[in-house]
Order: structure tokens, then sequence, then C-alpha cells
């Protein structure tokens, strides 16, 4: 079993319910699903780039991204409904985990600088959005192999119904806040 899945059972549960007083179990917030985003916008022009940032991403996250299209067609931007325009990894149950715990005790230690992640990217229904600059910091990443730097936007979907709530749930699960 997980590190961080037993230490929600053990610890994050019980603290949770003292902290918003739940009388059911059930009711406790938890973490359903991690979506990794990498937008690719270039990718109209080149496609080399799509193949790469799904290659990195796949490192990354030990899954097969999918890649997402465009919704509608946009001429100042030359893009065409329906063309490649980014790629995605929806990680839940052990692999979900897994990248958590790699994220908190590998990667965000890693940047230099770091002074904790911003506690204002909660989006109201207790979803937690973090936006990383550059791919490089995940430790898979070979430096050499990189086509271009890209940014990725990491989204935390849980079961919480208010921000603080799902606050609660993360900075149980250890993320580095700033204070």
């Amino acid at each position: 079993m997980n590190r961080l899945k037993e230490m929600y059972n053990k610890t994050i549960v019980p603290s949770l319910r003292e902290k918003f007083n739940y009388k059911n179990v059930m009711s406790v917030p938890k973490l359903e699903k991690i979506v990794v985003n990498i937008g690719v916008g270039d990718a109209s022009s080149n496609s080399k780039l799509l193949d790469a940032a799904m290659a990195d991403l796949e490192a990354i996250t030990g899954q097969k991204p999918v890649a997402t299209k465009a919704k509608k067609s946009i001429a100042g931007f030359k893009l065409r409904q329906g063309q490649a325009i980014g790629c995605k990894v929806t990680l839940r149950g052990e692999a979900m985990y897994n990248f958590l715990d790699k994220l908190i005790s590998i990667t965000l230690p890693r940047v230099r600088d770091f002074r904790g992640i911003s506690s204002k990217s909660f989006d109201g229904r207790g979803n937690y959005t973090l936006g990383l600059t550059e791919q490089l910091i995940f430790s898979e990443i070979e430096y050499d192999n990189v086509v271009k730097v890209r940014g990725m936007d990491i989204v935390f979907v849980t079961t919480a119904k208010t921000n603080e709530e799902a606050l609660g749930l993360l900075e149980g699960f250890g993320m580095p806040f700033k204070k």
C-alpha cells in the first residue's frame, strides 16, 4: 500500500473529521484524481513538438498521454477545429498517489528559490490547480533530450465542497503551501 494512502487513512481522515466536524467517515474529502496537462500551441506548425511533449509527459507520469484537440477554429492563431494542441494524463488510484508522493518529496524541493506554492489557486469547489513553468524540475527529464522548455498544469480534483476543506486535505498530504 502506498505511503500517502496509508497516511490519508490513519492520520488525515481523523484530523479532518475533528477539524470540520464530519459525522460520517464517507463525508471526509478525498483526492479523486490528478490531471497533468501540457499545452503545445505551436504544434499546429510542427507536429514533432507535440510528440516531444507527449514523450516528456509519459516519462513524468508513467502513463500514456492523450492528445487534446481544439474545440473551435481561431484564424488569428492559425488554428483549426479538431487539431491537436496539447496532451494530458489523468491519474487515479495507485498511480495518483505515487505521482503526488514524488511531486511533494522530490520535485518541488528541487525548484530553485522555492518558498512554497500559492494557496490562492482553488476554484471554489475544492479543486486546486498548480502551474509549473518548466518540465525540467522532474528528475525523469534529461536536459539534453528536451526539444523545448514547456510549462504544465497539474489539477488536483478532490471531493471537498469548499476551498478550506481542500486546503486542509492537501496540507495533510504535505503540500508545501506558503505561510
